[in-house]
C-alpha cells in the first residue's frame, strides 16, 4: 500500500474552501478580494489574550511574513511559506509521487499541503508560546482567574495557531473567488501600511517616528534644522540623516526598475492551427518565476534567525560563541548567525561612519554571504517554482498546443515545442531569479522608505503589477465571454 492510499482519508478531510460551480463575476471577485482584506486588517489588530509584548524574533522580516506582532496572526504566512517550500523541495526530488494533471493527486496535493501548514503551525508556535522571552504569558491574569502559567500559554498557542488556520483559509478564499493570490495581497497590505506611515507619519499622533514628507515640511518651515547642503554635515544629513533623501531615491528606483523588468520579454509568435490569419504572442517575461521565489528564500533566512534565538534564549551562556553572540536586544552580534543574518539597513554596514560596529572585514563577508544566499536562492527557487506551479517548458508547450494555437515554421508536436520554448525559459527564469535577489540585497543596503525591506518592497511592485494585469484581463473576459470560452 503506497503513502497515498495511507493518507488519503485524511489529507482528502482536510479544512477547505467550496470552489465555485461556475464563472465568478468581476464585480464578486472584487467584493470577496475587499472583504477578506478588511477581515486581514482587523485580525493584525487584534492582541492576544493573556500575553504580555514579548521580543519580536521576526521584526526584521515582518512585513515578508505579513503578521503582526502579539496579534492573533503572529505567524503570519509564515507557515505556509514553510509548507510550500517542503512540498518543494520533495517534489523537485521526485519523492511524492503526484500526477499534477490528476484530479485526485491534485487533491492530496491540496491536502498534504495544509497538513504540512497545520504542522508548522504548530513547529512554529509551541516555541514562541513556551520558549522563554518571545510571548510571555500575563502572570497577573492567571492569578486573577485562578489557573497556572500553563494554561495561559495554551490559550495564546490556541489564539495564534487559530490565526494560522485563518489566514491559510484566507488565502484560499481570494484563490479561488477573488482575485489574485491571498499572500501576496496580505504582504502588500501590510507593505503599504508601512510605507505610507514612513511618508506621512506624524510624531505624537501616529505613533511613528517623523514621515519624510512630514520632516520636509518641518525644515522647509524652521522646525527641523540640517545645516547648510553647501557643508559636509549638511549633505550627509539630508541624504543619510534627518533628510532620508537616499531611502526616498531608493524605493523610487526599485519601483522604476522593477516595473521596467516586469515590461521586459521575449515574444514568441504563434499561430492558430485552424483559423487562418489568427496569430498571437506568448510572452516570457524577463522576471520569468516573479518575486515570490523570494519569499522562499527570506522565510529560510528567518526560520535560521528563529531557531538561533531560539538556542540562546534555552542556552544563554552555553551558547558556543562560534555559533551567535547576542546582544540586550535578542540580535546576533558575533558568531555563525551573525553572518547569516541579512544585512537590513545602511547604518549595519557603513563602518566609515561608524555605525556597524565591527570590523570592515565581518561587514564584507556578512554582505558576501547575503548576496551569495539571495543570488543562488533566487536562481534555485526560481526553478522550482516554475517548475511546480506549471510554467515549465512541458506544461507551456501543452498549454498552448491545447489552446489550437502553434509556433510558425515548426511542426504541432509537444516535443518540437517544448525543445524551442527550452530556449528561453530556464534560462530567464535563473537571470530573473538572480536580478531579483540582487535588487533585494541592494535595497536593504540603501535602506527604503518607512524601513521596508528589500525584498518586501520588490515583492509588492511586482505583485500590484502583477494585479493589474489580472484586473484588466477579467475586465477584458467580463466585456467577450467569447474570449473566456476560448481561453477557459
Amino acid at each position: 500500500m503506497s503513502w497515498k492510499e495511507t493518507a488519503e482519508p485524511i489529507l482528502v478531510r482536510m479544512p477547505a474552501v467550496r470552489s465555485p460551480e461556475g464563472h465568478v463575476p468581476f464585480r464578486r471577485k472584487l467584493a470577496w478580494t475587499a472583504g477578506t482584506l478588511v477581515l486581514y486588517f482587523f485580525l493584525s489588530n487584534i492582541y492576544l489574550f493573556g500575553a504580555n509584548q514579548g521580543s519580536d524574533i521576526f521584526a526584521q522580516f515582518r512585513s515578508i511574513l505579513a503578521g503582526g506582532q502579539g496579534t492573533v496572526l503572529q505567524l503570519g504566512i509564515g507557515p505556509i511559506v514553510t509548507a510550500s517550500i517542503v512540498l518543494q523541495l520533495l517534489g523537485g526530488a521526485n519523492l511524492l509521487g503526484i500526477d499534477t494533471e490528476d484530479p485526485r493527486d491534485q487533491a492530496l496535493y491540496q491536502g498534504l499541503q495544509k497538513f504540512l501548514v497545520l504542522v508548522m503551525i504548530c513547529l512554529t508556535g509551541l516555541p514562541m508560546v513556551f520558549a522563554g522571552g518571545f510571548l510571555p504569558a500575563d502572570p497577573q491574569l492567571a492569578q486573577t482567574l485562578g489557573v497556572s502559567l500553563g494554561v495561559i500559554k495554551w490559550l495564546i498557542f490556541f489564539q495564534i495557531a487559530v490565526g494560522g488556520v485563518l489566514i491559510l483559509l484566507m488565502d484560499e478564499v481570494i484563490s479561488k473567488w477573488g482575485v489574485g493570490s491571498g499572500l501576496g495581497l496580505f504582504i502588500v497590505a501590510g507593505v503599504s501600511q508601512k510605507l505610507i506611515g514612513g511618508l506621512i507619519a506624524v510624531p505624537g499622533i501616529t505613533g511613528q517616528n517623523s514621515g519624510i514628507l512630514t520632516t520636509w515640511v518641518r525644515i522647509l518651515i524652521g522646525d527641523v534644522s540640517v545645516g547648510s547642503p553647501f557643508t559636509a554635515y549638511g549633505l550627509q544629513s539630508l541624504i543619510f540623516g534627518v533628510g532620508e533623501l537616499l531611502p526616498l531615491f531608493t524605493t523610487l528606483l526599485i519601483f522604476g526598475l522593477v516595473v521596467y523588468a516586469e515590461s521586459v520579454r521575449v515574444e514568441i509568435p504563434l499561430s492558430h492551427a485552424r483559423v487562418k490569419g489568427a496569430r498571437g504572442k506568448f510572452p516570457v517575461k524577463l522576471i520569468y518565476a516573479s518575486v515570490l521565489p523570494m519569499i522562499f528564500v527570506r522565510a529560510i533566512q528567518s526560520n535560521i534567525q528563529f531557531f538561533g534565538q531560539l538556542l540562546h534564549s534555552q542556552l544563554r551562556d552555553g551558547l558556543p560563541t562560534w555559533l551567535g553572540v547576542y546582544n540586550s536586544n535578542g540580535q546576533p552580534i558575533d558568531g555563525l548567525f551573525y553572518y547569516l543574518n541579512p544585512i537590513h539597513s545602511p547604518q549595519q554596514w557603513m563602518w566609515w561612519a561608524g555605525a556597524a560596529g565591527h570590523s570592515p572585514w565581518q561587514i564584507l563577508l556578512r554582505v558576501f554571504i547575503d548576496l551569495v544566499f539571495m543570488i543562488a536562492g533566487g536562481a534555485i527557487f526560481s526553478i522550482f517554482w516554475v517548475e511546480t506551479a506549471d510554467m515549465g517548458p512541458k506544461a507551456t508547450a501543452n498549454q498552448i498546443l491545447n489552446s489550437g494555437m502553434q509556433i510558425p515554421g515548426f511542426r504541432q508536436n509537444p516535443k518540437v515545442m517544448e525543445r524551442v520554448l527550452e530556449r528561453y525559459i530556464p534560462q530567464l527564469a535563473v537571470i530573473g531569479g538572480v536580478l531579483v535577489g540582487l535588487l533585494a540585497v541592494l535595497a536593504n543596503m540603501l535602506g527604503t522608505i518607512g524601513g521596508v525591506s528589500g525584498t518586501s518592497l520588490l515583492l509588492t511592485v511586482s505583485i500590484t503589477y502583477k494585479l493589474y494585469e489580472e484586473i484588466a484581463e477579467e475586465q477584458l473576459m467580463e466585456m467577450h465571454p467569447v474570449m473566456r470560452q476560448m481561453f477557459g
